[in-house]
């Protein structure tokens, strides 16, 4: 970690690796920057102090005492939990007062109107650019997309889906239970990365930071609805601005310090902007991460055959690669192709799946783009409800099952 003899207002002591894109980014924007790479170097202190209480007791009497607290049912096993426990569920009495759910509703509408280009935009464009940053390398160091891979992005999945449903986010709702349940995993995952010896905190900084998340939440809202523009999604100025409400509020359930929460669409790409400036260049973890993702594609979809496995793996990559760009895409290795006339051949694809299967149903057959565009119906959904069972090893391979 390197002592920063700089002006007031630098950051000082940042993680050595964001040294050269920090100095970069401070010529365009000083505060963001520098509040950037602040949050390289902190992490979530009531639910990181929750989760070393929780620790001793244990995987399965943990998801006891958090699965209480999130149902607000059993007051007696809260009461009786450590202090941080109460703590952390105190912070989620109550939304912040810039939270208005019923201006949510035109944002799920639009969300469910456009569903077929949702999930490709997010695994072909927004996932990728998020494995871009240092975020992939508790990823990869953890294993959670090498072992239960699919797993891990049916769960995505399903958080996406659940924020999106009606009433998904009212305090309770599935939506807001899975939203608290990533900043639970995000803690662990810090708390189980902080005891590796895998984890060089002097040049990277802390695990799994709110600079990483916060960086996340842009992607997943300001860049998502680019890329979902891009595949041919449709919507209007109250939608989207719906639409990135709905990711604000996930990502402060999720944790997010409303010190590097975006509010608006605006602010967001700009945060997304200097934190990609501020990033090191993408490294062995981001390129294995983000080839994994798109070669795990096909897997959601039940595509054994290894001959249709790579050619879907093959159109997700072109892509993919028209989406993020030339420079991202070389950057992450990806295998060679055009661009010219793939993101034009998509939206003319989805013109005609939709004529097709409006007026001449009989003609409709699978191809990559139907399949690719159907992965949002591949979700998990466990019999016993959401489960709030948190790894127990830093390696996937080690872990219980969660």
């Amino acid at each position: 970690m390197a002592e920063d003899k700089s002006p007031e207002g630098q950051s000082t002591g940042l993680p050595s690796c964001y040294i050269p894109g920090y100095e970069k980014a401070r010529a365009l924007d000083p505060e963001l920057a520098t509040r950037y790479v602040d949050h390289t170097l902190i992490g979530d202190p009531v639910a990181d102090a929750m989760m070393e209480d929780l620790a001793p007791l244990g995987q399965q009497e943990t998801a006891r005492i958090l699965q209480a607290g999130i149902d607000g049912k059993d007051d007696d096993t809260i009461r009786n939990a450590p202090a941080s426990v109460r703590e952390f569920f105190k912070e989620l009495e109550n939304p912040p007062d810039w939270v208005d759910l019923s201006a949510l509703q035109p944002g799920v509408r639009m969300f469910h109107r456009n569903a077929k280009v949702v999930l490709a935009a997010m695994i072909a464009g927004v996932l990728v650019e998020g494995f871009s940053t240092n975020i992939s390398k508790s990823f990869f160091i953890t294993g959670r997309l090498g072992d239960q891979g699919v797993r891990r992005l049916k769960q995505n999945n399903r958080h996406m889906v659940e924020i999106f449903m009606p009433g998904g986010l009212d305090k309770g709702g599935d939506g807001w239970k899975l939203s608290v349940r990533v900043r639970l995993v995000h803690a662990q995952v810090r708390r189980l990365l902080a005891g590796s010896d895998d984890w060089d905190a002097e040049d990277w900084g802390t695990p799994v930071s709110p600079a990483h998340v916060g960086f996340a939440i842009t992607a997943f809202s300001a860049r998502l609805l680019k890329h979902m523009k891009s595949l041919g999604a449709k919507f209007e100025d109250e939608e989207r601005a719906s639409f990135m409400q709905i990711w604000r509020y996930s990502g402060y359930l999720m944790g997010i310090p409303e010190t590097i929460l975006f509010r608006e669409e605006e602010d967001a790409l700009r945060l997304f902007e200097i934190g990609r400036i501020c990033e090191p260049a993408p490294d062995v973890e981001s390129m294995v991460m983000a080839n994994s993702l798109i070669n795990s594609a096909p897997l959601l979809v039940g595509t054994e055959d290894p001959a249709g496995r790579r050619s879907l793996a093959k159109y997700i990559f072109s892509v993919s690669r028209a989406l993020i760009g030339k420079e991202l895409a070389d950057s992450l290795m990806y295998p060679v192709s055009p661009t010219i006339g793939v993101l034009a051949w998509f939206r003319l694809q989805g013109r005609y799946q939709r004529f097709v299967s409006k007026y001449l149903p009989k003609l409709t057959r699978e191809t990559n783009f139907t399949t690719f565009t159907s992965l949002l119906q591949v979700s998990v959904f466990d019999e016993e409800g959401v489960s709030y069972r948190l790894p127990d090893h830093v390696y996937a391979e080690e872990s219980s099952r969660w």
